[in-house]
């Protein structure tokens, strides 16, 4: 489907491809389990605050609704392109069936720049695309969340404007909303958190002592600023992280309360006086015991797969690693993969309790809400461990494995309609 090709998508379809082969999945299966159900692209035409009036492009696509409904997140980012989106909406399958949740994958975006807009434009833009979505949307059909360049609020302005349009409020359109709008408890933490169980269990698994182990971690948002303070409470020293604008390094390691500071006021790592300036392509390579690329796609490659000096690679981004990048990693034993299915899965993992609480009206508590979630992930862990054991396959196709033999099974038990 040429509508798709995109770098991104040709990679999420290569390891799909891998994976296939793996389980000699047959050609008729193929395309049915890799192709999208149904991808939406929109015009959204907003007034920007100095009158002018101008048109974005954004997107939705639904992988399978085999399961139940689809899940994924909105992003709001220069790059975002229809065949990347497709990409993410894949790989959010394979990480809701590796963990047992009732939902087929999906993924949305809008080709913007958050950060050169102000809180009304996006505002305006978060309605607009809420309300092109409305006949695709729906709490059991498809529910969105926040992901990079969107947050709360922006979870907040589309529950709002799907309610209005519905005539009552419905909370459970959206999961990543503020806990006071129906949001859980433990949501907005759940994906760095998750990154910081599995380090733990990954340390465990290859005999690394974590008060003697360093961190990089790549991406200083979210998800990396709450895996790096995951890991500094588990004994880690966090010794060097990036944002989009550049990096930081002390090898003595950072203070991550100080950091957090400066980067509410500054909204970047940048300047931080207590850490030398480190490029993103040093920070890579940068010798630790873990490393955790939590930023975009594509950034472990052929060109720097050979060149990382980690025990563990903790993928909290979606996508961080090429096939190709895969290939040299696979000739490199003493590095531990986490793939990314697995490592930033308890984002939707709380997203699901988030939908389960808001479907109920009856709301958890944050100690039952990180409780359920790390059982959840010790399964996926453990499942995925010791496939990868017994087949003697890297932890990535284990994963993989897992999540696409259970969508397949899914489809095949319920046929095909007519």
């Amino acid at each position: 489907m040429q509508i798709y090709d995109h770098p991104t998508f040709r990679m999420a379809c290569q390891q799909f491809d891998l994976v296939a082969d793996h389980l000699q999945i047959p050609a008729d299966d193929r395309d049915r389990l890799k192709y999208p159900k149904r991808s939406m692209t929109v015009a959204l035409p907003i007034h920007r605050d100095d009158g002018r009036t101008e048109v974005f492009t954004g997107y939705r696509v639904q992988h399978h609704l085999t399961l139940g409904p689809t899940k994924g997140g909105l992003r709001y980012h220069p790059d975002v392109a229809l065949g990347e989106v497709a990409a993410l909406a894949m790989w959010m399958s394979w990480k809701c069936a590796l963990t047992g949740l009732p939902y087929g994958g999906a993924k949305g975006g809008i080709a913007c720049d958050p950060r050169k807009m102000s809180v009304t434009e996006l505002e305006r833009l978060t309605r607009r695309y809420t309300q092109e979505m409305i006949p695709f949307i729906g709490p059991q059909i498809d529910v969105m969340a926040p992901d990079v360049g969107t947050n709360e609020q922006t979870m907040a302005w589309m529950m709002d404007t799907y309610s209005v349009h519905m005539g009552s409020t419905i909370s459970s359109i959206v999961t990543g909303k503020p806990v006071g709008l129906g949001g859980s408890v433990g949501r907005r933490e759940a994906t760095g958190r998750g990154v910081g169980y599995l380090v733990n269990r990954a340390m465990d698994t290859i005999k690394l002592d974590a008060a003697k182990a360093t961190a990089v971690v790549q991406g200083y948002g979210n998800v990396g600023s709450i895996a790096a303070l995951s890991m500094a409470r588990n004994g880690l020293k966090v010794i060097a992280v990036s944002d989009a604008l550049g990096g930081l390094f002390n090898a003595a390691g950072l203070d991550l309360w100080k950091l957090d500071d400066h980067v509410a006021k500054e909204r970047t790592v940048v300047g931080f006086s207590e850490a030398e300036p480190i490029t993103n392509e040093q920070l890579l390579v940068t010798p630790c015991d873990v490393l955790v690329p939590a930023a975009m796609e594509r950034q472990i490659t052929a060109a720097n797969a050979g060149k990382i000096q980690c025990r563990i690679l903790a993928e909290a981004a979606n996508g961080p690693t090429t096939p190709e990048a895969d290939e040299i990693l696979a000739q490199r034993p003493e590095i531990f993969v986490i793939p990314d299915i697995l490592c930033n899965a308890g984002g939707v993992i709380v997203s699901y309790f988030e939908w389960v609480q808001d479907l109920q009206s009856f709301f958890w508590t944050e100690t039952e809400v990180v409780d359920k979630l790390f059982r959840i992930l010790e399964g996926a862990f453990t499942q995925t461990l010791h496939l990868s054991r017994k087949q003697n396959v890297s932890m990535r196709l284990a994963a993989m494995s897992l999540g696409v033999k259970r969508v397949q099974e899914a489809k095949r038990t319920r046929g095909l309609f007519p």
